[in-house]
């Protein structure tokens, strides 16, 4: 290497660190891609005051909902790389709608920059307690001994729900007609009036029908056996561990973001996540802390789109 390019080389490293040093001297935009109120947005809240003191400048969260979380995706990926507009990323913004719309305008892996996978959801297959099947080894026997018998309710077409029953049955050679709603408390709600058998969910909208009575559930996707439910294996044990997925809820950028800015950003929230008033408020949504590394997280949000996107190939999916 010349010495021109040496100095430039080491301008632009200096230039780097000084930056990430200065940073923030602004608000950060976090930008929340579905309607206030639902998990994803509960846990953006909950971290985003705590991390702004922890940086020095307000965190604002802003709720940009539509498209099962592509147009909040979408602005992410348009911003400025440095640090000051943010986004949470679920499955759904993704993995599973980049899967099946081929109208999604960003590419998951590539237009983005992972910063830290924040929490994670269990999910559920529950089934209205009429339906003949109370544990696992039963239920499966009985959706093969009756191949489109079943129906089962999503939160609808391409949510994580959806895609991940498809994936069920795939490797199980199951067939269940998929009946979409538009959101997952419709669907919860046909699923207790015995108008659908059976639903799968993110564990913390299905907990209160099935602490009710009201619901059975069978099977979860958790890393292990749950507190709350500590009689339902989950589907690791029962043999089907690519089922074994949880929602997620992490924080990334647009890409080409340096480094020292994602850095600074990914200690920040690992050290937001360690107090304990922070960590309860997250458990009580139902969901488990993550805060992994920028390049664990990466790995994740690449494989899930991978998964989602063998799940459409194979079961021959497309939107209604």
């Amino acid at each position: 290497m010349n010495r021109r390019k040496w100095m430039g080389l080491t301008l632009a490293l200096a230039s780097s660190a000084a930056m990430a040093q200065a940073y923030p001297s602004k608000p950060i935009k976090l930008v929340v891609p579905f309607a206030p109120g639902g998990t994803t947005d509960i846990i953006a809240r909950v971290i985003a005051d705590p991390l702004g003191k922890e940086l020095g400048q307000p965190v604002i969260v802003e709720n940009k909902g539509g498209g099962g979380g592509i147009i909040g995706a979408m602005e992410t990926a348009r911003s400025a790389p440095d640090g000051y507009s943010l986004g949470i990323a679920t499955v759904s913004s993704m993995a599973t709608n980049p899967a099946i719309n081929p109208k999604v305008s960003y590419n998951p892996i590539t237009d983005f920059t992972p910063i830290i996978n924040v929490a994670a959801t269990p999910n559920v297959i529950a089934v209205n307690p009429k339906f003949p099947a109370k544990d696992y080894k039963s239920f499966e026997a009985e959706l093969k001994r009756s191949q489109g018998k079943y129906s089962y309710a999503s939160s609808g077409t391409g949510g994580i729900q959806h895609m991940l029953m498809e994936l069920y049955k795939n490797l199980t050679q199951t067939f269940v007609t998929h009946i979409p709603y538009r959101g997952a408390g419709p669907a919860l709600n046909d699923v207790v009036a015995g108008q659908v058998p059976m639903v799968l969910d993110n564990l913390p909208s299905a907990l209160p029908f099935i602490k009710d009575n009201r619901l059975v559930p069978i099977v979860v996707a958790a890393p292990q056996r749950l507190a709350v439910l500590p009689n339902v294996p989950t589907f690791k044990e029962v043999g089907l561990e690519p089922v074994n997925r949880m929602a997620f809820y992490g924080i990334l950028g647009p890409k080409n973001m340096s480094k020292e800015v994602v850095d600074k950003l990914n200690a920040a929230v690992r050290k937001v996540l360690q107090d304990p008033g922070v960590k309860k408020r997250i458990e009580d949504t139902g969901s488990l802390v993550v805060g992994n590394t920028p390049e664990e997280f990466g790995k994740q949000l690449k494989d899930e789109y991978e998964i989602y996107k063998r799940v459409v190939v194979e079961q021959k999916l497309a939107l209604d």
